[in-house]
């Protein structure tokens, strides 16, 4: 005899929403624009916005882009979207037009949702170069879309229902940045992106009741830690942009214990007047990904405010977190280990392979491969591309890495990014480390450029500490850093020097954007 299927069914993403939102009616849920809401205030909003998207036919399957700086409706549209179960594309709120039109058409999009306050004017060019989308929404009155803010307010609210989701429903498609051409649209399902959500909660330390700051587009990186925050009882505080007195002005004001940050935002905070004085006592956690840190800026992080900081490693095709450096593991008595990214999760498989699909021993570089729940379904459109990604058994990260005796994982590069000069190859994260470490470096990004007597010559482009000037004997210092290091062949063939480094819109080292500015 077999058991009814329907006991084994699993919760996804929309039922931990509705659970979470009906717990806790009257702590504070969201801080956002100067005031605060409960969690029953939210639980109604999300209430009337699921009513108004179906009003508008958006249902399970229905794709929807999202198109907004953080504003308290675009917290109740991601809830509501999830809860009615359509598929999500969020449009980076700095991308272009021409970014945007590729992503609607590539996506097939056939809602746009955005705010007409900062976007009526986009939107109405969107309306013109995307035609497969039928329906504009917009959050306050607009000339090109109907307004949902007045339409969800139409509706009294009502108890909060999950219909009929399977876990291989798409929940969102993501695209990747772009630095290597056109991007891809990455496919998540409602059960990838739960698995995820489970991941957080086991392998962050994320306090009780936390008070987590998003100081990065809701959109986007910010959404990922919405979710967790209202498992825990917890309350989203987000200020009106970034900046280190704002920063430090909420930390203070609200006793934040919990944030994510990137690295860049990170050095920021280091080198403003209030690093030393800013009470940052309530912290707990900082979480801190998306790119490499110099491990130099991490330690000065460690002695200034104490072990608050975790990393987290994933990627857009393995999101979020399946390795962490945990608090305790920021340790200033082992330095090395502030190179490294943490342990894998036990929560996925990773393996390092060769060329050939092999384990290479341990201490060995090798290609940093997954496989477990938390992937991706695969690239929209893009059958090759995917089959290629996915080689073998493994998702194939294009990270390359080693473990050392502990099982810490180190990256050392791209595996797309090594460069190969005078037959040697050099892996430019190990060469960032050593830059990064010289006292008057801030950041730094190595690539190679393409030369007659070498192949390609290892090149640095190099954003110097506040106050520190270019010398000849800086220069001599920097490369002579990397030889002792490394060794004569991976010291840099030029460097350069740059008031900033671009990014890319998650916040990496835009590397396209620097081989273009600096080859001849």
């Amino acid at each position: 005899m077999f058991l009814n299927n329907s006991l084994h069914e699993e919760r996804l993403l929309p039922h931990l929403i509705v659970d979470a939102l009906g717990k806790y009616d009257e702590h504070p849920c969201l801080y956002l624009g100067g005031e605060t809401a409960t969690y029953k205030e939210v639980r109604r909003k999300v209430s009337q916005y699921s009513q108004a998207l179906k009003e508008k036919n958006i249902k399970v399957g229905t794709r929807v882009a999202l198109l907004s700086e953080n504003c308290p409706e675009i917290v109740f549209l991601q809830l509501a979207a999830n809860v009615v179960g359509c598929c999500v594309t969020p449009l980076h709120p700095k991308g272009s037009s021409e970014d945007h039109a590729y992503v609607l058409n590539d996506a097939e999009i056939e809602v746009l949702v955005y705010q007409p306050s900062q976007y009526e004017q986009r939107a109405r060019e969107l309306a013109k170069v995307a035609p497969g989308v039928n329906r504009f929404l917009a959050f306050g009155p607009s000339e090109v879309g109907e307004d949902c803010t007045a339409l969800a307010s139409t509706f009294d609210p009502a108890p909060l229902t999950v219909p009929d989701i399977q876990g291989k429903d798409v929940n969102n498609i993501v695209y990747t940045g772009g630095t290597t051409g056109k991007p891809k649209g990455v496919v998540h399902t409602y059960a990838s992106l739960t698995y995820m959500t489970m991941m957080q909660m086991a392998e962050w330390e994320i306090p009780s009741r936390v008070r987590f700051m998003v100081v990065t587009p809701l959109s986007h990186a910010g959404y990922t830690c919405l979710v967790p925050t209202l498992l825990r009882g917890g309350c989203l505080y987000v200020p009106p942009s970034f900046s280190p007195d704002t920063f430090f002005d909420m930390v203070e004001q609200h006793r934040i214990n919990a944030t994510m940050l990137v690295p860049v935002m990170l050095y920021s905070l280091l080198d403003s007047e209030r690093a030393a004085s800013a009470d940052m006592s309530s912290m707990v956690s900082i979480f801190y990904g998306a790119s490499a840190i110099s491990p130099v800026r991490l330690q000065e992080a460690l002695l200034k405010w104490g072990k608050i900081f975790a990393q987290f490693y994933g990627q857009t095709e393995a999101p979020t977190c399946f390795a962490n450096l945990r608090r305790e593991d920021h340790d200033l008595d082992v330095p090395g280990r502030l190179e490294c990214c943490g342990r894998p999760s036990p929560w996925v498989h990773v393996a390092l392979l060769d060329d050939n699909g092999s384990e290479v021993e341990r201490g060995t570089a090798g290609e940093i491969c997954v496989r477990g729940p938390l992937l991706m379904q695969g690239y929209l459109n893009k059958p090759e591309q995917t089959r290629e990604v996915f080689e073998g058994v493994w998702l194939h990260t294009g990270d390359i890495g080693r473990f050392d005796e502990d099982g810490f994982l180190y990256i050392v590069g791209r595996k797309k990014d090594v460069i190969i000069t005078g037959g040697f190859n050099v892996f430019p994260r190990e060469v960032e480390d050593v830059l990064s470490a010289h006292a008057d470096v801030e950041q730094s990004v190595v690539f190679g450029l393409p030369d007659e007597r070498w192949g390609e010559a290892v090149t640095a482009v190099l954003k110097l500490r506040p106050g520190v000037r270019q010398s000849d004997e800086l220069l001599s210092s920097l490369i002579d850093s990397v030889k002792a290091a490394k060794g004569s062949v991976q010291a840099p063939k030029a460097i350069h020097f740059s008031d900033s480094i671009p990014l890319t819109p998650v916040g990496k080292p835009d590397k396209k954007q620097l081989i273009s500015r600096y080859q001849t």
